[in-house]
C-alpha cells in the first residue's frame, strides 16, 4: 500500500509549490458535459439476468452503516448480524463488504461480525467535521485500529483545502495512513463542501497522492451528499491515476443512495468510466444504511414475482 505519492509523482509532492502548480494544471472541468455524461449514463436499462446479478453486486458492495449519537451495542450488533445474514429466509445472498461504526463500536462490530468475511470500517479523525488537531486525530485512528477495525474512513480538512494549504491536507493524509497501519484507508472530502467540480477533481488526486486506498465522496452528514456527477468525476480521477501511477485506488460514493434504481446507476457509471476491474467490493462502495433493504425487496421481487410486506427486512 502506498504511504506516500508514487514514484511517477513524486517530484509534484516536494514542496506546497509543486503540489500547488500540478493540482491547479490539472484539466479544468466542463461540468455541462459531466452532468449530462451522468445523465445520460443513467438512464441505461438493465434487466432479468442482469439485474439479479447488478443487485447481489451491489449488496457485496455496501458498506452497512450506522453512524449516530444514539448507537448501542445492540444496535451495532444487530447492524453486524444483518451484514453476515442480509436475508434470513434466503441463504444465497450475498454479505455485505462491511459494517461502519465510530471507533467505540469497533470492538462489538467485530465481533458480532467474527469470521464471516465481513470487514469493521471505522470513521476516524474526529468525524464528521474534522477539527480537531492532528494528534487527537492520529490517537481517534490507532484506537480503531487497536480495536480491530480493517479499514479507516478519515475526513480532510476541508478549510484548509479550501484556503489552498493542499501540503497540510497531503501530510495530514499520510500522518493518517501511517498510523492506520494495515487498515485500508479511505479518505472523505466531503464533495457537498468543495463548492466545484474542479475543488474535487483536484482532492481526488490529492488524496491518491497521499496514499489514499479508497476515496470517498462524503460523510453522509451534509445537504449535498453523493452524486452520480461527482462519483463520475472521483471514477475518471482513479481510472486516470492508474494509468499514470501503475496505482488503482477505490472509489466509495456515500450519502443519499437509498435504492436499487440508484445504485445500478451508479454500478453503470463504474462500467463505463473506470471500467470491470472496479466491479469488485475490493474497489468500489457504498456507504449507505437504508439501501440495503430495498436491494432485499427487490432482489426477493425477482425470485417471487411479488413484493413482500414491509416486514420483510428490518427496520434500522
Amino acid at each position: 500500500m502506498p504511504t506516500s505519492a508514487p514514484a511517477a509523482l513524486a517530484d509534484v509532492t516536494a514542496s506546497d509549490s509543486t503540489l500547488r502548480r500540478f493540482l491547479h494544471g490539472l484539466p479544468g472541468v466542463d461540468a455541462v458535459g459531466l452532468e449530462a455524461r451522468a445523465a445520460s449514463l443513467g438512464t441505461r436499462s438493465i434487466k432479468t439476468t442482469a439485474k439479479a446479478y447488478a443487485i447481489d453486486l451491489a449488496i457485496s458492495m455496501v458498506d452497512l452503516t450506522t453512524l449516530e449519537g444514539a448507537d448501542t451495542p445492540g444496535k451495532v450488533r444487530a447492524l453486524g448480524a444483518k451484514a453476515v445474514l442480509p436475508d434470513p429466509t434466503d441463504r444465497t445472498a450475498p454479505t455485505t463488504a462491511a459494517v461502519c461504526v465510530y471507533p467505540d463500536m469497533v470492538a462489538v462490530a467485530k465481533e458480532a461480525v467474527a469470521d464471516s468475511g465481513v470487514l469493521v470500517a471505522s470513521v476516524a479523525t474526529a468525524f464528521p467535521a474534522g477539527r480537531a488537531a492532528l494528534d487527537v486525530k492520529l490517537a481517534d485512528v490507532r484506537d480503531a485500529v487497536a480495536a480491530g477495525a480493517d479499514e479507516i474512513d478519515m475526513v480532510i480538512d476541508r478549510g484548509a483545502f479550501l484556503a489552498g494549504h493542499y501540503m497540510k491536507v497531503y501530510d495530514e493524509i499520510v500522518a493518517v495512513k501511517e498510523a492506520s497501519g494495515a487498515a485500508r484507508l479511505k479518505v472523505i472530502f466531503e464533495t457537498g463542501e468543495l463548492s466545484t467540480y474542479d475543488n474535487i477533481r483536484r482532492a481526488s488526486w490529492l488524496g491518491m497522492l497521499a496514499g489514499a486506498d479508497f476515496i470517498k465522496t462524503s460523510t453522509g452528514k451534509v445537504a449535498v451528499n453523493a452524486t452520480p456527477s461527482n462519483t463520475l468525476l472521483m471514477l475518471e480521477a482513479v481510472r486516470d491515476f492508474r494509468a499514470q501511477t501503475g496505482v488503482q485506488v477505490g472509489v466509495k460514493p456515500a450519502g443519499g443512495i437509498r435504492t436499487t434504481k440508484d445504485a445500478v446507476k451508479f454500478l453503470v457509471l463504474v462500467n463505463e468510466t473506470a471500467g470491470e476491474d472496479w466491479l469488485d467490493n475490493h474497489w468500489f462502495r457504498f456507504g449507505a444504511s437504508s439501501l440495503l433493504n430495498d436491494l432485499l425487496m427487490q432482489r426477493q421481487k425477482l425470485a417471487t414475482g411479488r413484493y413482500s410486506g414491509p416486514d420483510y427486512v428490518t427496520v434500522d
